[in-house]
C-alpha cells in the first residue's frame, strides 16, 4: 500500500515520517498502556500489528529513496544492506542490555529512534520521479507489465527464508547441539551477521562491474551448499567458521539482488516494485520459521539445513537461464 501511494503521488519523504513518528508512537504505547490501565493482551498484538504497518512505510521507502539515487544500484542497495544487517547484529545485543536494567526500556528507545528517523526523513531531499504514472490502478497496472521481477522476488523470498530459519532452527541447533549457552549462541549469529552487514557495500560496487548474474547464481549456490555444511558441522569450531563464510556468501549475493529489482523497475514504478521484493521477503523468513522448524521437528536438524540450503541451491540452477536474459548492462551502472 506505501509503495503503490507514493508511487502514484511521486513522494516519499512524507510518508517515511508519517510511518516513522506512527511507529514511535504505538511503540511508547506498548511499554506505557498495559502498566497504567487494565490492557488486555489481545490489545497490545493490535498496537504491535498497527506499528508494523506504520514502520514498513518508513522501512520500504527508505530503500526505495536508495533506489532514487544515480551512481549504481548495486553501491546504493549495498549500503541498505549495510544499515539492515548492522541494524539487525546491533538489536539483539543492544535490546538485552537494556532489558537488564528496565523491562520496557527497549521499547523506548526504540520509539525514540523512530522519532529520529520521522525528524530526519523531512531535512532530506526528495528525488521520487513525478510526472509519471498517475492514480493507484495505473501504478499497479506498469508493474503488472514486468513479470521479470518475479527472479529477484524468488531470491529474495528464498534468501530471507534461510534467514528465519536461522532465526529459529539455527538458534535451537546451536544450543543444543553444541550446549551453548544464550550468550555464546548470540556471538554464533553475531559471526554470520558481522561479515553480512560490513561487506555488502563493496560487493554491491562489485556487482555494477561484473553485472548481477554472477553474485546471485554463484553466491546462492555457495550460501546454499554452506549452510547445509553448518548443519554438519562436527565440532563448534568448525560451525563459526561456517557462519563466517556464510555471512560473506550473503554479502555478495544480497545487493545484486535488491539492485535487480532497481535495475527492472520503471522510475515511477519503485516504490512498489521494492514493496513488493518486501513482501516475498517477509513471507519468506515467516516460512523458513515454519518449514525449517517442522522439518525439524519430524527429522532433525540434518534434515533441515539440507532442505534449507538445498532450496537454495536448486533455486539458483533453475533461475540461471532467466537472469541471463536479464543480464544487461544498465544505464546507471555504466555511469557508476
Amino acid at each position: 500500500m506505501w509503495g503503490v501511494l507514493s508511487d502514484a503521488t511521486g513522494r516519499r519523504t512524507p510518508y517515511i515520517a508519517v510511518g516513522a513518528g506512527a511507529g514511535a508512537v504505538l511503540y511508547a504505547l506498548i511499554a506505557w498502556l498495559p502498566g497504567v490501565a487494565s490492557f488486555p493482551f489481545a490489545g497490545v498484538l493490535v498496537l504491535r500489528a498497527l506499528q508494523g504497518g506504520a514502520t514498513i512505510a518508513a522501512f520500504s521507502l527508505s530503500m526505495t529513496m536508495l533506489m532514487d539515487l544515480g551512481g549504481g544500484h548495486g553501491k546504493n542497495m549495498g549500503a541498505a544492506g549495510i544499515a539492515i544487517g548492522s541494524g539487525t547484529a546491533l538489536g539483539a545485543p543492544l535490546g538485552g542490555q537494556l532489558y537488564e536494567i528496565g523491562t520496557t526500556l527497549p521499547l523506548y528507545v526504540a520509539s525514540a529512534l523512530s522519532l529520529v528517523v520521522a525528524v530526519a526523513a523531512l531535512l532530506v531531499t526528495d528525488r521520487a520521479p513525478s510526472g509519471g504514472r498517475s492514480g493507484l490502478a495505473a501504478t499497479v497496472s506498469g508493474l503488472k507489465q514486468r513479470p521479470t521481477l518475479g527472479v529477484p522476488y524468488a531470491f529474495g523470498f528464498i534468501d530471507r527464508l534461510t534467514a528465519g530459519f536461522f532465526a529459529l532452527v539455527g538458534t535451537l541447533y546451536f544450543r543444543e547441539t553444541f550446549e551453548l549457552g544464550p550468550g555464546e549462541t548470540g556471538v554464533m549469529l553475531a559471526l554470520f551477521f558481522a561479515p553480512f552487514a560490513l561487506l555488502q557495500y563493496p560487493f554491491g560496487v562489485l556487482s555494477d562491474r561484473i553485472g548481477r548474474t554472477a553474485p546471485i547464481v554463484a553466491g546462492s549456490v555457495l550460501y546454499g551448499l554452506t549452510v547445509i555444511g553448518v548443519g554438519q558441522a562436527p565440532t563448534v569450531t568448525i560451525a563459526g567458521a561456517g557462519m563466517v563464510l556464510t555471512g560473506v556468501i550473503g554479502a555478495l549475493m544480497a545487493p545484486a539482488t535488491m539492485a535487480l529489482v532497481s535495475d527492472l523497475a520503471g522510475e515511477t514504478e519503485r516504490g512498489t516494485a521494492m514493496a513488493g521484493f518486501n513482501i516475498f521477503g517477509s513471507v519468506g523468513f515467516l516460512a523458513g520459521i515454519l518449514v525449517g522448524g517442522t522439518v525439524a521437528g519430524a527429522f532433525g536438524y540434518s534434515a533441515a539445513f539440507l532442505v534449507a540450503g538445498g532450496t537454495e541451491v536448486v533455486l539458483a540452477v533453475l533461475a540461471l537461464p532467466g537472469l541471463l536474459r536479464l543480464e544487461k548492462p544498465t544505464e546507471d551502472a555504466v555511469r557508476g
